[in-house]
């Protein structure tokens, strides 16, 4: 049974910081690209953070420079550490191998964390 499950989200000031985890199962997570995607209001979900299984990552142009992943594979977790936060960060974070798990035929999501970044 696959499951995504992702933490750490919040209310963060901007230029604050934040610390996303997602404990991953039913997947082949050592071997699986992994990704954290977001997705806004009214917007579809985006990849904003990459890493392979080997540990490369990239990023999308909005979060480069203030966003950071990295994942252990002995414990099947992703992170995304974020650093400088902005408004337009606000959204709600899901991790998921890159491409998604399909599940059934369907790409399978866990719930997300939500990230507000206001004063």
């Amino acid at each position: 049974q696959v499951q995504l499950v992702e933490s750490g989200g919040g209310l963060v000031q901007p230029g604050g910081s934040l610390r996303l985890s997602c404990a991953a199962s039913g997947i082949f997570f050592s071997i699986s690209a992994m990704g954290w995607y977001r997705q806004a209001p009214g917007k579809q979900r985006e990849l904003v953070a990459r890493i392979t299984s080997g540990g490369r990552t990239r990023y999308a142009d909005s979060v480069k420079g203030r966003f950071t992943i990295s994942r252990d594979n002995a414990k099947a977790t992703v992170y995304l550490q974020m650093n400088s936060l902005k408004p337009e960060d606000t959204a709600v974070y899901y991790c998921n191998a890159d491409p998604p798990v399909v599940v059934r035929g369907y790409d399978y999501w866990g719930q997300g964390t939500q990230v507000t970044v206001s004063s």
